[in-house]
């Protein structure tokens, strides 16, 4: 894939513009971090060059004047509210995201539990979380938020909460998700420093819409493919327009709120520091592009994508039609067709060839690499093992699995676990595979094969296990499968 954006240049630039919007405000800067802070997959499949990790890195840079404040939404505690593309619950993904940024030497001292309302679940999680030397402050829901705006500011409004104790310049507000509550945790704080005599600030730093990106350019396109199932549009923002005469590009719940917000902000501070929804940005990735035709084609992909996932979430029963029909939508305005995915054809013609579920893989120089169900192996196995075969140069006739090694895993799947198919999963495959390059030479050759197949692109002609998908994106592969099973049967696992 050919890089389009330059990381270096932006965790420079990024850093820089933080700390001047820091010395805007004066004593400290809250600063709202929308999207993932270290697995920004999302951002790095459409900004080819961009690094999963690059936000974390570009904190990094000021983790001796940073704290970081994670917030969890006491509801979603109660619901336990899973992260789809991680599969565990909201709650569990604070422990993770504090371990991690402690891991990188960031100073994470405490947690904010909003519309708290003693629920037994949140109150559990807060005593563990207390346990184990994590402050936790409770924010309450307030009647006709956001809109009543004198009851919000106010002693019966974020006067309720508990004042978060900070003790850094950049105070930067996560959460495991969205609708968490990162924002009226940022507005609340303000009120509380201003009656502290403190002079605080906001910022909000979301990589996506591109705020100096065309309205209808395909990364912004693809993050409205992205957020398909929260309804969220790519608009102009009309208060830049109007107060600088320049078009940018913001989403709709930010525009929608911004009146508000600038009330609230005159309220507390009084006046506001803004003009605009994307005055509050300080985002500044699309200033990072280098190659706007490589950007380009890797964010259509990421559209395409996406609505292959719609589909195939729909059929599983956890993803609306509604979701699927608005993606489509976004790719005819796009001009683009499922044709535009090199790997589906050939997937498609291997499947109706063979009759059985077949996949296909396109190899960092473009060939394509298909795989086929046998006796032994699934579709995703063969395709594997045949785009190592050819990565490493190895011939088509050679085996590179020993029988000895395959059959004993085929004997523990069906006899002992008792397993009616004994066809190896992916993750079985590589155990075999790694197990054969202890004696085989060219079994090793191919394990050594394995990193190149990061960030390339697969299909598969049904939707495959949970463990094939895990296994594949673990590997990296940007896997897409049709909207349907090998087999009629209503239980999986």
């Amino acid at each position: 894939m050919k890089t389009g954006f330059d990381n270096r240049q932006y965790l420079e630039m990024q850093s820089q513009h933080i700390r001047d919007r820091i010395a805007k405000f004066g004593d400290k800067l809250y600063l709202e971090f929308g999207g993932k802070l270290f697995d920004d997959y999302h951002a790095s499949r459409v900004l080819p060059g961009f690094k999963p990790d690059s936000k974390l890195q570009m904190l990094m840079q000021l983790k001796d004047e940073a704290e970081i404040v994670i917030v969890i939404n006491a509801d979603d505690i109660e619901k336990n509210k899973v992260r789809g593309d991680l599969g565990i619950t909201y709650d569990l993904d604070v422990l993770r995201l504090i371990d991690v940024f402690r891991s990188r030497g960031l100073y994470v001292p405490s947690v904010v539990l909003t519309r708290y309302s003693e629920q037994p679940n949140a109150l559990k999680f807060a005593n563990r979380l207390t346990e184990n030397g994590i402050r936790v402050y409770h924010h309450y829901s307030i009647p006709n938020y956001p809109t009543d705006v004198d009851l919000i500011v106010s002693d019966r409004g974020y006067g309720r909460n508990d004042y978060v104790e900070t003790s850094r310049r950049l105070v930067v507000i996560t959460a495991p998700g969205p609708g968490s509550g990162k924002m009226a945790v940022c507005l609340s704080q303000l009120y509380h420093e201003h009656k502290h005599g403190v002079k605080a600030g906001y910022a909000k730093f979301e990589t996506f819409p591109i705020w100096n990106l065309p309205l209808k350019h395909p990364v912004n396109v693809a993050y409205e493919a992205a957020t398909a199932d929260l309804n969220d549009v790519n608009m102009i923002d009309p208060f830049h327009l109007e107060a600088y005469g320049e078009t940018t590009v913001n989403y709709n719940r930010d525009i929608e709120i911004f009146p508000v917000l600038n009330t609230m902000f005159e309220l507390i501070l009084g006046e506001s520091p803004y003009k605009s929804p994307t005055d509050m940005g300080v985002n500044m990735a699309g200033k990072c592009i280098i190659d706007d035709e490589a950007v380009c084609a890797a964010a259509n992909q990421e559209i395409i994508r996406r609505y292959y996932d719609a589909l195939s979430n729909q059929t599983k029963g956890i993803g609306s039609s509604d979701e699927a029909y608005k993606i489509s939508l976004l790719m005819k305005q796009s001009k683009l067709s499922t044709d535009d995915r090199p790997v589906i054809a050939p997937a498609l013609k291997k499947a109706e060839e063979t009759g059985a579920p077949a996949a296909a893989i396109e190899l960092p120089d473009g060939a394509i690499i298909t795989g086929k169900t046998t006796n032994l192996l699934g579709a995703c196995s063969a395709m594997l093992l045949n785009a190592l075969k050819k990565l490493a140069g190895i011939p088509d006739g050679v085996d590179i699995l020993d029988a000895a090694v395959i059959e004993p895993i085929q004997r523990l799947k069906v006899d002992t676990f008792g397993s009616k198919n004994p066809r190896l999963h992916t993750d079985e495959i590589l155990i075999a595979l790694s197990m054969s390059a202890v004696t085989n030479p060219t079994a090793r050759i191919a394990m050594e094969k394995l990193p190149m197949l990061r960030d390339t692109e697969a299909h598969a002609t049904v939707i495959l296990s949970e463990t094939d998908t895990r296994i594949l994106k673990k590997l990296g592969i940007r896997i897409t499968t049709e909207p349907t099973y090998e087999t009629a049967r209503l239980y999986r696992k």
